[in-house]
Formats: C-alpha cells, sequence, structure tokens
C-alpha cells in the first residue's frame, strides 16, 4: 500500500528533522556559540516547521507519526560532535561540523525525493520541505566559505 510506504519515507525524515532541531536548540543555548546563536535558533524553529509539517502529513495518511529522534542517527552524532567543538571556541570548526550535519539531512531529504513510489501528494511535502532544507544546508555552506 503506497500510504504505509509514505508514512515509512515521512517518519524516517520526521526523525532525521527532530535530530537536527535537537543539535541547533543545543548549539544555541551553549553560552560558546556567541555569534551563531541566533542563526542556530531560526534554524531550529524552521526544522521544527518541517518536522510539523511532516507530521501532520503522516496523521493525514492515517499513520502515527514519529514524535523524537533517532539517537542512533548520523545527524544527532554530528551535533554532538559539534557540542564539543563549541567547548574549543573554534568557529571554523564548528561551521565545518554544522555543515556536515547539513550534508546529511540535505542527502536524507534528496533521497527521499527521489523515491519513485512515493504518492504525488507526499511528494509535494516532501519536496517543500527539501526546499527549506536545502536553503539551511547552502546558508551554512556559504558561511563555512566565507570563513576562509
Amino acid at each position: 500500500m503506497a500510504s504505509e510506504s509514505d508514512i515509512t519515507v515521512l517518519n524516517s525524515l520526521i526523525k532525521t528533522t527532530l535530530d537536527s532541531v535537537k543539535g541547533f536548540q543545543d548549539a544555541a543555548e551553549d553560552s560558546n556559540a556567541g555569534r551563531f546563536s541566533s542563526l542556530f535558533s531560526q534554524m531550529a524553529n524552521d526544522r521544527d516547521r518541517i518536522a510539523r509539517e511532516l507530521q501532520d502529513a503522516v496523521r493525514r495518511l492515517g499513520g502515527t507519526p514519529a514524535d523524537s529522534g533517532s539517537v542512533a542517527g548520523s545527524a544527532h552524532r554530528a551535533f554532538m560532535n559539534f557540542k564539543e567543538l563549541l567547548s574549543a571556541s573554534d568557529e571554523k570548526a564548528v561551521i565545518k561540523e554544522v555543515e556536515r550535519g547539513e550534508d546529511y539531512i540535505k542527502s536524507k531529504f534528496e533521497a527521499a525525493v527521489a523515491d519513485g513510489n512515493l504518492a504525488v501528494e507526499t511528494r509535494g511535502i516532501v519536496e517543500g520541505c527539501y526546499g527549506s532544507v536545502r536553503e539551511g544546508h547552502d546558508r551554512v555552506s556559504a558561511l563555512k566559505h566565507s570563513m576562509v
């Protein structure tokens, strides 16, 4: 059934997105985040909005949406490394680590967009969310390249 497949894909994206939310929230609250605190808060809020949109889509399909991230997920690990870097106060290393997490979430959304089995409505939702993820990724990438 297409909706079950869609629910599986959406829940995977929700978990990755919630990992991202948590990482950005933790980073924004860290006293060493300095000039990046506002950016990290904005990105956490955007990712939270994306997670809620994906959760709503799962509910519309009759499923139960994921409501927590994947502790073992790569995005979470990247943000744990990121928190360690914040303590070291190395801004370039911090942004490089954030970009690594952004690369991961972007790749997850790209794989979902490329999934030929998604229903048209689900694909539209994923593509809309992917646009926001891509913008966040590109913003972090540009920041990293401006620091070189």
